[in-house]
Protein backbone atom coordinates (compact mmCIF):
# COMPACT_ATOMS: atom_id res chain seq x y z
CA UNK A 1 0.00 0.00 0.00
CA UNK A 2 2.86 2.28 0.68
CA UNK A 3 4.60 1.86 -2.41
CA UNK A 4 1.77 2.21 -4.14
CA UNK A 5 1.04 5.82 -2.73
CA UNK A 6 4.53 6.42 -2.72
CA UNK A 7 4.09 5.56 -6.99
CA UNK A 8 1.15 8.00 -7.44
CA UNK A 9 2.89 10.73 -5.64
CA UNK A 10 5.92 10.49 -7.59
CA UNK A 11 3.92 10.23 -10.63
CA UNK A 12 1.81 13.21 -9.53
CA UNK A 13 5.61 14.99 -8.76
CA UNK A 14 6.55 14.24 -12.15
CA UNK A 15 2.59 14.35 -14.25
CA UNK A 16 4.01 18.03 -15.95
CA UNK A 17 7.46 15.26 -17.82
CA UNK A 18 5.30 12.58 -18.17
CA UNK A 19 4.55 13.05 -21.99
CA UNK A 20 8.47 13.49 -22.52
CA UNK A 21 9.29 10.31 -20.35
CA UNK A 22 6.98 8.33 -22.48
CA UNK A 23 8.44 9.81 -25.77
CA UNK A 24 12.15 8.70 -24.54
CA UNK A 25 10.92 5.75 -23.69
CA UNK A 26 9.35 4.60 -26.76
CA UNK A 27 12.21 5.75 -28.29
CA UNK A 28 14.56 3.81 -26.44
CA UNK A 29 12.77 0.92 -27.28
CA UNK A 30 12.03 1.10 -30.55
CA UNK A 31 15.93 2.48 -31.60
CA UNK A 32 17.43 0.00 -28.99
CA UNK A 33 18.75 -2.80 -31.23
CA UNK A 34 20.18 -0.48 -33.41
CA UNK A 35 21.59 1.94 -31.05
CA UNK A 36 23.78 -2.09 -29.84
CA UNK A 37 24.64 -2.50 -33.62
CA UNK A 38 26.42 1.33 -33.69
CA UNK A 39 27.62 0.79 -30.31
CA UNK A 40 29.42 -2.18 -31.16
CA UNK A 41 31.02 -1.06 -34.00
CA UNK A 42 32.27 2.77 -32.24
CA UNK A 43 33.41 0.77 -29.33
CA UNK A 44 33.08 -2.67 -27.58
CA UNK A 45 29.57 -2.14 -26.53
CA UNK A 46 27.07 0.34 -24.82
CA UNK A 47 28.92 3.09 -23.46
CA UNK A 48 28.05 7.32 -22.22
CA UNK A 49 30.30 8.41 -25.45
CA UNK A 50 27.78 5.69 -28.34
CA UNK A 51 25.04 6.84 -26.29
CA UNK A 52 25.64 10.57 -26.55
CA UNK A 53 26.57 10.19 -30.00
CA UNK A 54 23.82 7.99 -31.28
CA UNK A 55 21.48 10.43 -29.33
CA UNK A 56 23.25 13.14 -30.95
CA UNK A 57 22.19 11.59 -34.30
CA UNK A 58 18.69 11.15 -33.52
CA UNK A 59 18.33 14.59 -31.78
CA UNK A 60 20.02 15.63 -35.99
CA UNK A 61 17.22 13.63 -37.52
CA UNK A 62 14.47 15.42 -35.87
CA UNK A 63 15.69 18.41 -35.94
CA UNK A 64 16.44 18.97 -39.26
CA UNK A 65 12.93 19.07 -40.48
CA UNK A 66 11.61 21.11 -37.91
CA UNK A 67 14.14 23.63 -38.97
CA UNK A 68 13.19 23.64 -42.12
CA UNK A 69 9.63 24.21 -42.00
CA UNK A 70 10.24 26.98 -39.44
CA UNK A 71 12.68 28.62 -41.94
CA UNK A 72 9.49 27.81 -44.54
CA UNK A 73 6.94 29.48 -42.52
CA UNK A 74 8.92 32.63 -41.20
CA UNK A 75 9.83 32.86 -45.21
CA UNK A 76 6.29 33.43 -45.83
CA UNK A 77 5.57 35.28 -42.93
CA UNK A 78 7.64 38.17 -44.50
CA UNK A 79 5.58 37.78 -47.88
CA UNK A 80 2.45 38.40 -45.70
CA UNK A 81 3.96 41.21 -43.22
CA UNK A 82 4.68 43.08 -47.00
CA UNK A 83 1.37 41.66 -48.44
CA UNK A 84 -0.43 43.51 -45.54
CA UNK A 85 1.00 46.65 -45.82
CA UNK A 86 0.69 46.99 -49.52
CA UNK A 87 -2.94 46.05 -49.06
CA UNK A 88 -3.26 48.90 -46.40
CA UNK A 89 -1.29 51.88 -48.38
CA UNK A 90 -2.59 51.11 -51.94
CA UNK A 91 -4.62 47.94 -52.06
CA UNK A 92 -3.59 44.93 -53.84
CA UNK A 93 -4.30 43.77 -57.40
CA UNK A 94 -6.31 40.41 -58.04
CA UNK A 95 -2.86 38.25 -58.59
CA UNK A 96 -2.65 36.43 -61.98
CA UNK A 97 -2.75 32.65 -60.06
CA UNK A 98 -6.70 33.31 -59.18
CA UNK A 99 -7.73 33.12 -62.31
CA UNK A 100 -5.96 29.53 -62.32
CA UNK A 101 -8.00 28.27 -59.60
CA UNK A 102 -10.35 25.38 -60.75
CA UNK A 103 -14.09 26.00 -60.15
CA UNK A 104 -13.17 28.97 -57.41
CA UNK A 105 -11.68 31.38 -59.58
CA UNK A 106 -14.43 33.72 -60.50
CA UNK A 107 -16.11 33.89 -57.06
CA UNK A 108 -12.44 34.55 -55.22
CA UNK A 109 -11.99 37.54 -58.01
CA UNK A 110 -15.09 38.84 -57.17
CA UNK A 111 -14.24 38.96 -53.51
CA UNK A 112 -11.29 40.21 -54.02
CA UNK A 113 -11.74 43.42 -56.11
CA UNK A 114 -14.72 44.09 -53.59
CA UNK A 115 -12.48 43.75 -50.30
CA UNK A 116 -8.62 43.65 -51.68
CA UNK A 117 -8.39 45.86 -54.82
CA UNK A 118 -9.14 49.37 -53.41
CA UNK A 119 -7.22 50.76 -50.59
CA UNK A 120 -10.12 52.14 -48.41
CA UNK A 121 -11.81 48.62 -48.93
CA UNK A 122 -8.57 46.57 -47.75
CA UNK A 123 -7.87 48.93 -44.82
CA UNK A 124 -11.23 48.75 -43.53
CA UNK A 125 -11.24 45.08 -44.17
CA UNK A 126 -8.21 44.56 -42.26
CA UNK A 127 -9.57 46.60 -39.40
CA UNK A 128 -12.07 43.92 -38.84
CA UNK A 129 -9.08 41.77 -37.45
CA UNK A 130 -8.76 41.52 -33.67
CA UNK A 131 -5.11 43.05 -33.64
CA UNK A 132 -5.64 42.35 -29.68
CA UNK A 133 -6.23 38.55 -30.40
CA UNK A 134 -4.31 38.56 -32.79
CA UNK A 135 -1.31 39.57 -29.88
CA UNK A 136 -2.25 37.40 -27.82
CA UNK A 137 -2.18 34.23 -30.60
CA UNK A 138 1.33 35.11 -30.95
CA UNK A 139 2.25 35.14 -27.28
CA UNK A 140 0.58 31.61 -27.06
CA UNK A 141 2.43 30.25 -29.99
CA UNK A 142 5.21 31.32 -29.18
CA UNK A 143 5.23 29.92 -25.13
CA UNK A 144 4.19 26.60 -26.10
CA UNK A 145 6.61 26.35 -28.59
CA UNK A 146 9.11 27.30 -26.27
CA UNK A 147 7.63 24.67 -23.34
CA UNK A 148 7.39 21.87 -26.25
CA UNK A 149 11.04 22.37 -27.11
CA UNK A 150 11.96 22.22 -24.04
CA UNK A 151 9.97 18.93 -23.27
CA UNK A 152 12.21 17.91 -26.29
CA UNK A 153 15.19 19.41 -24.82
CA UNK A 154 13.94 16.86 -21.98
CA UNK A 155 13.06 13.57 -23.60
CA UNK A 156 16.72 13.55 -25.42
CA UNK A 157 18.19 13.76 -21.95
CA UNK A 158 15.79 11.18 -21.18
CA UNK A 159 16.76 8.87 -24.25
CA UNK A 160 20.68 9.61 -23.15
CA UNK A 161 20.56 7.97 -19.97
CA UNK A 162 18.12 4.95 -20.95
CA UNK A 163 20.28 4.26 -23.85
CA UNK A 164 23.25 4.25 -21.51
CA UNK A 165 21.54 2.42 -18.43
CA UNK A 166 19.42 0.30 -20.68
CA UNK A 167 20.20 -3.21 -19.61
CA UNK A 168 21.09 -2.31 -15.84
CA UNK A 169 16.80 -0.17 -16.29
CA UNK A 170 15.83 -3.57 -18.79
CA UNK A 171 16.77 -5.85 -15.65
CA UNK A 172 14.80 -4.23 -12.83
CA UNK A 173 12.06 -4.13 -14.77
CA UNK A 174 11.70 -7.63 -16.13
CA UNK A 175 12.27 -8.29 -12.26
CA UNK A 176 9.70 -6.46 -11.00
CA UNK A 177 7.06 -7.66 -13.68
CA UNK A 178 7.86 -11.50 -12.61
CA UNK A 179 7.14 -10.31 -8.84
CA UNK A 180 3.83 -8.57 -9.97
CA UNK A 181 2.59 -10.88 -12.13
CA UNK A 182 4.75 -13.94 -12.18
CA UNK A 183 6.33 -16.25 -15.17
CA UNK A 184 4.01 -14.97 -17.84
CA UNK A 185 5.23 -11.33 -16.56
CA UNK A 186 8.73 -11.64 -19.11
CA UNK A 187 6.80 -13.08 -22.32
CA UNK A 188 3.97 -9.55 -21.30
CA UNK A 189 6.59 -7.36 -21.84
CA UNK A 190 8.48 -9.06 -24.87
CA UNK A 191 5.05 -9.18 -26.91
CA UNK A 192 4.65 -5.27 -25.57
CA UNK A 193 8.08 -4.54 -26.67
CA UNK A 194 7.85 -6.30 -30.03
CA UNK A 195 4.67 -4.09 -30.74
CA UNK A 196 6.53 -1.00 -29.58
CA UNK A 197 9.27 -1.42 -31.99
CA UNK A 198 6.78 -2.83 -35.20
CA UNK A 199 4.37 0.37 -34.45
CA UNK A 200 7.73 2.78 -34.86
CA UNK A 201 9.58 1.20 -37.56
CA UNK A 202 6.02 0.66 -39.52
CA UNK A 203 5.40 4.34 -38.89
CA UNK A 204 8.85 5.51 -40.07
CA UNK A 205 8.77 3.14 -43.13
CA UNK A 206 5.18 4.13 -44.53
CA UNK A 207 5.63 7.89 -43.73
CA UNK A 208 9.14 7.66 -46.26
CA UNK A 209 7.56 6.01 -48.63
CA UNK A 210 4.35 8.20 -48.67
CA UNK A 211 6.92 11.48 -48.47
CA UNK A 212 8.78 9.77 -51.22
CA UNK A 213 5.73 9.23 -53.44
CA UNK A 214 4.05 12.13 -52.76
CA UNK A 215 7.31 14.09 -53.56
CA UNK A 216 7.34 12.57 -56.99
CA UNK A 217 4.17 13.93 -57.42
CA UNK A 218 5.93 17.75 -56.07
CA UNK A 219 9.04 17.01 -59.44
CA UNK A 220 6.26 16.27 -61.88
CA UNK A 221 3.77 19.56 -60.46
CA UNK A 222 6.85 21.57 -60.60
CA UNK A 223 6.08 22.91 -56.78
CA UNK A 224 9.60 25.28 -56.14
CA UNK A 225 11.86 23.62 -53.48
CA UNK A 226 10.64 19.92 -54.27
CA UNK A 227 13.25 18.06 -52.06
CA UNK A 228 12.64 20.41 -49.32
CA UNK A 229 9.15 20.06 -49.44
CA UNK A 230 9.65 16.00 -49.52
CA UNK A 231 11.59 16.19 -46.25
CA UNK A 232 8.74 18.42 -44.74
CA UNK A 233 6.07 16.15 -46.05
CA UNK A 234 8.32 12.80 -44.82
CA UNK A 235 8.77 14.47 -41.39
CA UNK A 236 4.93 15.52 -40.68
CA UNK A 237 3.32 12.00 -42.37
CA UNK A 238 4.53 10.61 -38.95
CA UNK A 239 2.08 12.49 -37.21
CA UNK A 240 -1.84 12.15 -37.84
CA UNK A 241 -2.87 14.55 -40.81
CA UNK A 242 0.92 16.10 -40.71
CA UNK A 243 0.95 15.16 -44.43
CA UNK A 244 -1.95 16.75 -45.35
CA UNK A 245 -0.78 19.95 -44.47
CA UNK A 246 2.48 19.58 -46.33
CA UNK A 247 0.93 18.48 -49.58
CA UNK A 248 -1.63 21.14 -49.14
CA UNK A 249 1.11 24.31 -48.57
CA UNK A 250 3.23 22.51 -51.57
CA UNK A 251 -0.06 22.80 -53.91
CA UNK A 252 -0.93 27.23 -52.37
CA UNK A 253 3.04 27.53 -53.37
CA UNK A 254 2.66 26.25 -56.61
CA UNK A 255 -0.71 27.54 -57.50
CA UNK A 256 0.65 30.99 -56.22
CA UNK A 257 3.99 30.73 -58.46
CA UNK A 258 4.30 30.28 -62.26
CA UNK A 259 2.16 26.80 -61.38
CA UNK A 260 -1.09 25.91 -63.21
CA UNK A 261 -4.34 25.18 -60.82
CA UNK A 262 -4.72 22.10 -62.45
CA UNK A 263 -1.75 21.12 -61.75
CA UNK A 264 -1.65 22.20 -57.85
CA UNK A 265 -5.17 20.76 -57.34
CA UNK A 266 -3.11 17.17 -58.99
CA UNK A 267 -0.78 17.77 -56.39
CA UNK A 268 -3.24 17.82 -53.66
CA UNK A 269 -5.27 14.73 -55.63
CA UNK A 270 -1.96 12.87 -55.45
CA UNK A 271 -1.48 12.97 -51.91
CA UNK A 272 -4.70 12.15 -50.84
CA UNK A 273 -4.49 8.98 -53.01
CA UNK A 274 -1.42 8.11 -51.20
CA UNK A 275 -2.19 9.08 -47.76
CA UNK A 276 -6.12 7.16 -48.04
CA UNK A 277 -3.89 4.13 -49.33
CA UNK A 278 -0.93 4.46 -47.00
CA UNK A 279 -3.05 4.94 -43.83
CA UNK A 280 -5.91 2.89 -44.16
CA UNK A 281 -3.79 -0.27 -45.85
CA UNK A 282 -0.30 -0.47 -45.87
CA UNK A 283 0.43 1.06 -42.51
CA UNK A 284 -2.11 -1.22 -40.18
CA UNK A 285 -0.55 -4.22 -42.68
CA UNK A 286 3.03 -3.49 -41.52
CA UNK A 287 2.25 -2.60 -38.22
CA UNK A 288 0.33 -5.69 -37.67
CA UNK A 289 3.00 -7.97 -39.05
CA UNK A 290 5.76 -6.72 -37.01
CA UNK A 291 3.70 -6.64 -33.76
CA UNK A 292 2.18 -9.40 -34.97
CA UNK A 293 -1.11 -8.45 -34.69
CA UNK A 294 -3.96 -9.21 -37.01
CA UNK A 295 -5.07 -6.48 -39.15
CA UNK A 296 -8.61 -5.45 -37.74
CA UNK A 297 -6.46 -5.57 -34.27
CA UNK A 298 -4.08 -3.40 -35.69
CA UNK A 299 -6.04 -1.00 -37.28
CA UNK A 300 -8.48 -0.66 -34.54
CA UNK A 301 -5.31 -0.13 -31.70
CA UNK A 302 -3.82 2.59 -34.11
CA UNK A 303 -7.24 4.81 -35.19
CA UNK A 304 -8.51 3.71 -31.73
CA UNK A 305 -5.81 4.83 -29.75
CA UNK A 306 -5.50 7.74 -31.12
CA UNK A 307 -9.22 8.66 -30.72
CA UNK A 308 -8.39 8.15 -26.83
CA UNK A 309 -5.15 9.12 -26.09
CA UNK A 310 -4.22 11.41 -28.93
CA UNK A 311 -1.04 11.49 -30.40
CA UNK A 312 0.38 8.71 -28.08
CA UNK A 313 -2.32 6.48 -28.72
CA UNK A 314 -0.39 5.69 -32.35
CA UNK A 315 1.70 3.97 -29.88
CA UNK A 316 0.02 3.14 -26.91
CA UNK A 317 -2.45 1.81 -29.00
CA UNK A 318 -1.12 -1.57 -30.77
CA UNK A 319 0.97 -2.31 -27.60
CA UNK A 320 -2.72 -2.40 -25.37
CA UNK A 321 -4.18 -4.60 -28.24
CA UNK A 322 -1.03 -6.69 -27.95
CA UNK A 323 -1.08 -6.92 -24.36
CA UNK A 324 -4.97 -7.81 -24.76
CA UNK A 325 -3.99 -10.25 -27.04
CA UNK A 326 -1.35 -12.22 -25.84
CA UNK A 327 -3.56 -12.28 -22.24
CA UNK A 328 -6.24 -13.92 -24.29
CA UNK A 329 -3.46 -16.59 -26.08
CA UNK A 330 -1.46 -17.53 -23.07
CA UNK A 331 -3.60 -16.45 -19.99
CA UNK A 332 -6.86 -17.60 -20.46
CA UNK A 333 -6.73 -20.41 -23.16
CA UNK A 334 -3.37 -22.10 -21.34
CA UNK A 335 -3.66 -25.98 -21.99
CA UNK A 336 -5.00 -27.38 -18.24
CA UNK A 337 -1.96 -29.86 -17.28
CA UNK A 338 -3.71 -33.67 -17.64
Amino acid sequence: MLALALFGLGAWTASAFLPALIWATILAVALWPLYLKFAGRFSSGPSSLAAFIFTAIVALVLFTPLSLAIYQIAQQGDVLVRWLKQASESGVEVPDWVARLPLVAETLQTWWRANLSDPKAAAAWLQTVNADNASELFKTFGSQLLHRLFLLLFALLTLYFLLRNGRAVTSRFLETCDRLIGDPGEGLVEKMVEATRGTVNGTILVAVGEGLLIGVGFLVAGVPTPVMFTIITIAFAMLPFGAWLAFTAAALVLVSGEGSGFAAAGVFLWGAIVMLAGDHFVWPTLVGGSARLPFLLAFVGIFGGIAAFGLFGLFLGPVIMAALLTVWREWIFRPVPQ
